[in-house]
């Protein structure tokens, strides 16, 4: 069936009438007390916006409602070092495609380290293959986050899959960023979704894809080139001298 037409994830729905208050937190968020639906690409979503305004929030809160771990990792996965993630996946409803995926993962920059260390501790109860393997074989905390980072990418994630990314560019250089679209298009064409919060404008240019911006106003859908992250960067190299004399002198 053409992934076009068959998503594992066709979208979220908030179910608003459940919710206690939206004073309370992560319910006050401006971007999620207007949020009632979202559709979802069939191939690439990304969710962007400035610090605060609830991207990783929402992330995590579809992948909690998938079943992944908090924490990131494969469905497998069910260690906590510290709970810390919000209600909201309590109160969304996720809608479903009709294919199942038979692969997935939860990446999210700030607690990848817990996710390594968790795989190193499945290894040492043995009890089967080493998890290590699926991750390409050599210890993630042997490598720099970014290798860490790219190893998922190439070894673990196997197609077939719907993959959730919370800032993936945190550990990765422009070049890796670039390697990283070559990875993300390989893998929908082995019939994958992603769904991603980034702030790059490289990651965010991948050309099948749609692009939701959190905002005071709530959540809208905008062209590569409407962002803001987009226009400031361009800004700023089509005229780095300007920008520069008016960050640093004044």
């Amino acid at each position: 069936m053409d992934l076009l037409s068959s998503p594992y994830v066709r979208g979220i729905r908030l179910k608003r009438e459940d919710i206690p208050s939206f004073k309370q937190y992560p319910f006050s968020l401006p971007s999620l007390k207007k949020l009632d639906e979202m559709a979802f690409h069939p191939k690439v979503t990304f969710l962007i916006g400035e610090n605060g305004m609830g991207k990783s929030t929402l992330l995590e809160a579809v992948a909690v409602a998938l079943g992944f771990n908090a924490e990131g990792g494969s469905f497998n996965f069910n260690f906590s070092t510290f709970d810390s993630h919000s209600l909201l996946g309590d109160y969304l409803k996720v809608i479903k495609g009709v294919d199942r995926p038979s692969d997935g993962f939860f990446l999210r920059a700030e607690s990848f380290y817990n996710v390594a260390s968790n795989i190193e501790e499945m290894d040492r109860e043995g009890g089967g293959p080493k998890v290590i393997d699926s991750f390409g074989g050599r210890s993630l905390h042997e490598q720099s986050h970014g290798e860490a980072f790219f190893s998922t990418f190439l070894h673990r994630f196997r197609g077939s899959g719907i993959y959730i990314l919370d800032e993936p560019e945190a550990a990765l250089s422009p070049l890796r960023q670039m390697s990283m679209l070559t990875r993300i298009h390989d893998l929908v064409g082995e019939h994958s979704q992603f769904i991603i919060a980034t702030h790059s404008p490289i990651i965010m240019a991948y050309p099948d894809a749609a692009i939701f911006e959190l905002t005071d106003d709530g959540i809208s859908e905008k062209k590569l080139e409407e962002t803001n992250h987009y226009r400031i960067i361009k800004q700023f190299f089509d005229d780095k001298n300007r920008m520069l004399h008016h960050l640093l002198n004044e």
